[in-house]
């Protein structure tokens, strides 16, 4: 047995009444023989067949009657306006009923409902809606019944001019229905029943045999009214004063007069058997055959359109010339004007027309009604493959499974098209596949979980403000709340009253709100153990005591309550909304403002209420029971500052000083300890600084902003003993959730000990309050009792201790602006030192914690000439500049009231540098502890310049090297290139091949080639060698490092293209510089380059070891300084290009890398410490220190020549130049030239050289030596030629480790062939010329 459908998919019966049948009715005070016959509907126990002749019973068969001219009226009515009159009826019915069904809900309070009056009577709104629709074909007429009394003069022709009258229906409205005759024999009817029976027989002759003689007493009076089922309402005429918009309900007997009840019919018991026999074999011999008729038809046409693909029809015309096969027609064949036809002796009425719905469509339904579900299921799951509908019927079918959601979201994919409010028909759509779906699936599996049906109801919704939507909301909340989803539940009842509340709909509103706040105080418990809440530093209780919802409830009864007067609650209520929205870890404030209340709004409702309640209350003094329930001040966070702290809170770059400090004291062996307790001092200033952070979703202003303080020397403070100014802010603005820093500033009059205990505020310039600056004191865990209970010390306050002005120190800059600077720019800072105490200062130092800033010692003069090769004695230490003791002057001290400028040279070189920090520390006597004064000069740094430097072996046998130097001024300057030197501890420049200094202006490119070589004299680098590998074999081997210090050497320094006596000159816009600046430019630059790429490249070795591993010049490296002036804004400076390493190396930490992998391995237990060490491993391997490459590069010399082939074939010398680019080992190497070439195909026309004569070179060649080699090659005819077709196999040598036979051995073994860019020879043919080579 089927389930039951909903009767929204019953079969839809019209009837077309004649006039006498509307009087002989309304003479028995009954209704429209519609509204008879819907009262005989359900019929019980009806049997159906499918197509395969099963017999499929049904408990229950629905019929839906209409007046056929009602049905032709409303469709004239355009769909989109029906929708909106439907829904505004809907809204009208439901406003008009909800103070009584929540008075109803009231009483049941306690008892638990399965059923809600306002869900039931949306249900009844909906089904009952008969029109039919161009989206769906539920309510297209499915049979007509004309229906004639036989009191009329001539029943037959009222019958014929029934059949003949046009049914003005849209073309869109299917044409198949089957026709049905009903003709009325009243007991006092003017034809006897012989008469009657003869008009019967006529009428089964001429129309068919699907008709009826119904014989009726219908006495006069009539009978006691006898209880049938409540009819469902329906939307009125839109030409019609209907009742329905009334506030009372009336039904459709009513509507013609009828003076019986709303539920009761006024028949006798021979009538009601006659109308339920006619009703059951109007179904049972007329409909249901009928239909299966029409569904064995329609079935054999989608079986046949299923078989056979649309292309085997089309194949079949073109190869075949056959026409196209024409579909079967429905059971309806031919249109006349009565719109009537015969198909096999059954009376059917059809309409041929463009817009009639699709056939499969009707299948499907016809289907669906009949029970015979597998075929329904299987038309339906197609048309849904083809966009063409059914996915709101398959839920309905199928049983419960993860595919019935995908079928419902499909369906709302379809509808809600737009990202906006959908259209009413749209909605009204929505509502009634809703509906269906909760009427025709079990309630137990439509709550389930695998389909939670109740997440349907709230997509059904979507973003739609109308009543309907709102009771789907409710309805899904209702169902959630029976399942125990109760924040779920609580969120959508709010939705519901949200939506409800815009129509007016107060009472349900205020139930729903009720509902949703009961349901969301009622959460859950959670279970976690008490050691959670302590760690969160928050009590259990008040985990629940805020949800994100509550806020959202309470301001819409905290509008109400103002709007009633009850304005102290009001207020009270707002500020327990703010105190949740503090409170809350989401802010309940979100995008969508149709649903939830922003916490702007909470706060500008507190302050209207407040303002009212201020101006209407006589006494401000009852106001003083009002309290913020929250703070701004973060007590445990705020804290003094005094004269000589900077205002920025960068303790790491502070801490960074003073760790470089401490540092400097231990390699002296000095120990030295700072001054701790920082004091304030008579008549000079200090500033708290109060953290003050937003706890609201908006801005907020504080006025009358100022601290309340304690002298613990007065014992009875009053305003004349005050012993300290204190300021007072008029306004403070803080941003929503933003945490800022405010500043007051106290004065002491005289020394005392003073206690910060409150800040006071005016909150909004209404509500005057104050905060306590005490912090918690620490957890205590002495005793057993302290473990158990959280227990805290007492609340620390802030204090500060007033005294008199002792040793004091005050740093200021000359210039206090903002530095904008270039990149490599170099600036002189001016340092102004005061001594303000009454105490002179003997020891002043200067820590600055970076490379690019040092102390100008005047040991220099400037120099008008400067050699063009010099050498530099370089520590070859990454350590930065240790601190700068500053010199006091003659007297070794800085007494009270005198000052000292100080000069400093600042070099511009990190691009992300914002500030300059400046440490200084002082003291009178070597016996006392430094004290500090901190400095910060806010500066800049832009780009100047995009630089690549490129070094390739050179083609020529003077220079090893060609330094190529690429400088683009991306600045909108224009800068003067006024020297550029090369830095090397093994390489020097010997000659500038191209380019010259001078201008470059924006955007513009400079080129510079420079000839390289070895240096002749280099120092230190073997040792730099030998310490590297030392110390990397302790990294490797995770041996302590030994805290040595690199080897020195010298650096070759060559001043190799410069303008002449520019950059020293006095009278040039640059800055004058002496040549003892240059090794500090040098080191600085270096200093800058490598510490960064050292982090970057060794992360897992501590950055404080690896000035003790890593020495700060490679022996290979080679440096570029470019020296620049920007005349116009008098500005000069250099920049240092680094990362070039020359000359071959080979590997020197193979050995000990090989040692390490292959020595017994110390498993750990933690995974982590294994990967460390494998990862340090990987980066020596991988560095620079352990390059390993083929140490020989062949240069092929070769030149176009031009000969006469007539005399013969041309001999052409090859001259090759092998250099050996290694410093430390020799190499041999074996040349070997081809005397054949593969013939390939090329598509140019150069031909591979073909040697002859010696075709093998062999030779040894020591460190940084060449040789020259010169091969023979034959050329039989011109043309262009590739001087290739060689290969050299290279050996690596380097000193046997036996001393006794000391043979060397081989250490790498290379292969080189020809690159693709090999040399060519040009050979011309010139007649009359002979020329050798």
């Amino acid at each position: 047995m089927p389930p039951p459908l909903p009767s929204s998919l019953s079969p839809h019966v019209c009837i077309l009444s004649s006039p006498d049948i509307q009087d002989l009715l309304t003479a028995s005070s009954l209704p429209q023989l519609s509204e008879i016959l819907q009262s005989f509907s359900p019929l019980p126990q009806v049997t159906t067949r499918t197509i395969s002749l099963t017999s499929v019973p049904h408990k229950a068969f629905a019929l839906r009657f209409s007046d056929l001219s009602e049905i032709e009226a409303a469709c004239r009515e355009d769909e989109e306006e029906r929708a909106v009159r439907t829904l505004d009826w809907i809204g009208l019915r439901i406003n008009s009923r909800s103070a009584q069904w929540v008075d109803d809900m009231d009483k049941m309070a306690g008892k638990q409902s399965t059923r809600v009056p306002w869900w039931e009577e949306l249900k009844r709104c909906v089904e009952g809606d008969h029109v039919p629709s161009k989206t769906e074909t539920w309510n297209h007429p499915i049979a007509i019944i004309f229906a004639v009394s036989t009191n009329t003069s001539n029943p037959l022709q009222i019958i014929s001019n029934l059949h003949s009258r046009a049914i003005e229906l849209p073309s869109w409205v299917d044409s198949a229905y089957l026709s049905y005759t009903l003709i009325v024999h009243p007991k006092d009817s003017t034809l006897s029943d012989e008469e009657a029976g003869a008009l019967f027989n006529a009428v089964k002759k001429q129309y068919g045999l699907h008709s009826y003689l119904l014989s009726l007493d219908m006495p006069n009076p009539p009978p006691a009214p006898v209880p049938v089922p409540t009819a469902k309402p329906r939307l009125p005429l839109a030409n019609r004063d209907s009742p329905e918009l009334s506030t009372k309900p009336v039904d459709s007997s009513t509507r013609n007069g009828a003076s019986s009840g709303i539920n009761t019919i006024r028949m006798n018991e021979k009538d009601i058997q006659q109308t339920a026999k006619f009703t059951r074999e109007f179904l049972v011999m007329s409909l249901i055959p009928w239909m299966e008729k029409c569904v064995t038809d329609w079935n054999e046409n989608f079986v046949s359109n299923r078989r056979l693909p649309s292309r085997l029809f089309s194949s079949t015309r073109r190869l075949f010339g056959t026409p196209s096969p024409s579909p079967t027609p429905p059971p309806s064949h031919r249109s006349s004007a009565s719109r009537s036809s015969t198909y096999n002796g059954t009376s059917v009425s059809t309409q041929v027309a463009v817009g009639s719905p699709s056939q499969q469509r009707r299948l499907a339904e016809f289907a669906t009604i009949l029970g015979d579900f597998k075929l329904a299921v299987t038309v339906w799951e197609t048309l849904s493959k083809e966009g063409k509908g059914g996915s709101d019927i398959l839920p309905l079918l199928l049983s419960p499974s993860p595919a019935i959601p995908l079928h419902v979201a499909n369906t709302f994919a379809t509808m809600f098209t737009q990202p906006t409010e959908p259209f009413a028909k749209v909605q009204l759509r929505a509502l009634l596949c809703a509906i269906r779906w909760e009427v025709g699936i079990d309630p137990s599996d439509f709550a389930s979980g695998l389909l939670e049906g109740e997440r349907w109801l709230v997509w059904a919704a979507g973003s739609a403000e109308e009543p309907p939507s709102a009771l789907l909301l409710a309805h899904a909340a209702f169902i959630s709340s029976r399942k125990q989803a109760l924040r779920r539940a609580a969120l959508w009842y709010l939705m519901a009253a949200n939506r409800l509340e815009k129509c007016g709909i107060k009472p349900l509103t205020m139930y729903f709100l009720r509902r949703a706040h009961d349901l969301c105080m009622n959460c859950p418990k959670k279970e976690l153990s008490p050691s959670f809440w302590d760690a969160e530093g928050e009590e259990a209780s008040n985990s629940r005591k805020h949800t994100a919802i509550k806020p959202v409830i309470e301001h819409s009864l905290g509008r109400l309550l103002y709007s009633t007067g009850h304005t102290q609650d009001a207020v009270k209520i707002f500020l327990s909304l703010l105190e949740a929205s503090t409170l809350s870890p989401v802010s309940p404030a979100v995008s969508d403002e149709d649903d939830v209340q922003s916490v702007e709004v909470y706060l500008e409702d507190f302050r209207t209420a407040f303002e009212h309640l201020r101006a209407n209350t006589p006494n401000l003094e009852q106001l003083n029971d009002f309290h913020l329930p929250f703070t701004f001040c973060l007590a445990s966070q705020s804290s003094f500052r005094f004269t000589n702290d900077n205002i920025r809170d960068e303790s790491s770059e502070w801490e960074k000083r003073e760790e470089a400090w401490s540092r400097f004291n231990k390699s002296r062996g000095v120990n030295s300890r700072f001054a701790t307790n920082q004091k304030a001092y008579v008549n000079e200033p200090f500033w708290v600084d109060l953290v003050l952070r937003n706890p609201l979703d908006v801005n907020v202003t504080l006025t009358d902003v100022t601290l309340v303080i304690r002298d613990s020397n007065v014992v009875e403070p009053s305003p004349s003993k005050l012993s300290a100014e204190i300021e007072v802010i008029e306004d403070v603005i803080i941003g929503a959730k933003e945490t800022r820093t405010i500043s007051i500033s106290i004065k002491a009059i005289r020394p005392a000990s003073l206690t910060i205990t409150h800040v006071a505020y005016t909150f909004l310039s209404l509500l005057p309050s104050t905060e306590s600056l005490a912090a918690r004191g620490k957890r205590l865990y002495s005793t057993p009792t302290h473990l158990q209970t959280p227990t805290y010390a007492s609340d620390v306050l802030m204090q500060v201790d007033v005294a008199e002005p002792g040793c004091r120190l005050q740093a200021s800059f000359v210039d206090d602006k903002e530095l904008n600077l270039h990149q490599g720019e170099i600036t002189h800072l001016g340092l102004c030192l005061s001594s303000i105490g009454v105490e002179s200062i003997d020891e002043v130092w200067l820590v600055v914690g970076s490379d690019n800033l040092w102390l100008d010692e005047g040991n220099g003069e400037v120099s008008d000439e400067m050699p063009a090769v010099e050498s530099i004695h370089s520590s070859n230490s990454s350590e930065p500049f240790k601190p700068f003791n500053i010199p006091l002057g003659a007297s070794f001290s800085l007494a009270p009231a005198k000052s000292l400028e100080v000069s400093l040279t600042f070099h511009a070189l990190d691009l992300t540098q914002k500030d300059i920090h400046l440490l200084l520390l002082y003291r009178e006597t070597p016996q006392a502890p430094f004290k500090q004064v901190r400095k910060v000069q806010t500066c800049s740094v832009h780009p100047l310049f995009r630089n690549t430097s490129l070094a390739t072996p050179s083609t020529n046998v003077e220079e090893m090297y060609l330094l190529h130097l690429e400088l683009q001024n991306i600045s909108n300057s224009i800068v003067r290139l006024t020297q550029i030197s090369t830095v090397s501890p093994s390489w020097t420049c010997d000659s500038s091949i191209y380019g010259k200094p001078g201008s470059i202006f924006p955007l513009q490119l400079s080129r510079f080639v420079l000839g390289i070589n070895p240096w002749d004299k280099p120092s230190g680098c073997r040792e730099t060698f030998e310490f590297v590998l030392k110390q990397h074999a302790g990294v490797i081997h995770g041996r302590a490092i030994d805290l040595l210090n690199p080897p020195p050497l010298d650096l070759c320094c060559n001043h190799s293209i410069r303008v002449c006596n520019a950059f020293w000159m006095s009278g040039s816009h640059s800055l004058p510089l002496n040549r003892f600046a240059i090794p500090s430019l040098i080191h600085s630059g270096k200093r800058h380059a490598v510490i960064g790429s050292r982090l970057a490249s060794y992360p897992h070795i501590p950055s404080h070891t690896h000035p003790h591993i890593f020495p700060l010049f490679n022996p290979a490296a080679l440096d570029v300084l470019v020296f620049w002036e920007i005349p116009a804004e008098n500005r000069s400076g250099n920049i240092l290009i680094s990362g070039l390493n020359l000359g071959a190396t080979h590997s020197p930490l193979r050995d000990i890398i090989r040692s390490a992998e292959n020595s017994k391995i110390t498993r750990s237990m933690y995974a982590e410490t294994q990967r460390k060490k494998e990862e340090i491993l990987e980066d020596i391997r991988n560095s620079e220190w352990n390059m390993e490459m083929n140490p020989l590069h062949v240069i092929i010399h070769t030149n176009d020549v031009s000969h006469d082939f007539a005399t013969g074939p041309y001999r052409l010398r090859v001259h090759f130049t092998v250099r050996n680019y290694s410093a430390t080992l020799q190499s041999r190497f074996t040349l070997n030239l081809n005397d054949t070439v593969e013939s390939k195909p090329s598509p140019s026309d150069e031909q591979a050289i073909i040697y002859s004569g010696r075709l093998t070179f062999r030779a040894k060649l020591e460190p940084s030596h060449h040789t020259a080699l010169v091969a023979t090659a034959w050329i039989k005819r011109p043309g262009t030629y590739v001087v290739g077709a060689w290969c050299m196999e290279t050996e690596v040598l380097e000193p046997s480790t036996d001393t006794v036979s000391n043979v060397e051995r081989v250490r790498y073994r290379y292969i080189q062939n020809p690159l693709n860019d090999s040399p060519l020879v040009h050979v011309c043919h010139v007649p009359g010329l002979s020329r050798s080579q």
